[in-house]
């Protein structure tokens, strides 16, 4: 059972990630109920993140587990950091097309 458990954390782990993009995603569109259930499917993704975490074998060093949570935990931040830049940059890009074409509609 216990190497089943590795990629369920993985697939728990992407699912939370997608959904956080997802929400960046639907609060750069101002859609709030959007918003909210990406908000309620990420809770519940880090639920089964710890869920699954908590059936690891107790082999493992708290510490090691600790050092290893925290670097997946940064490269996850970091990659929503990314995704929400990338949001922020296509609105940038599509608020400039729209501005020009409101001038030359003029």
């Amino acid at each position: 059972m216990g190497r089943r458990t590795g990629p369920w954390q993985i697939v728990a782990a992407v699912f939370t990630v997608v959904n956080l993009v997802g929400l960046g995603m639907a609060m750069a569109a101002r859609e709030q109920m959007h918003s909210g259930i990406h908000v309620a499917l990420s809770v519940l993704g880090a639920y089964a993140m710890w869920r699954l975490s908590g059936r690891r074998s107790e082999e493992s060093s708290y510490a090691e587990i600790g050092g290893t949570r925290l670097e997946q935990l940064q490269q996850s931040v970091d990659a929503v950091a990314l995704e929400v830049e990338r949001i922020g940059e296509a609105q940038r890009f599509s608020a400039k097309l729209q501005a020009e074409q409101n001038e030359s509609a003029r």
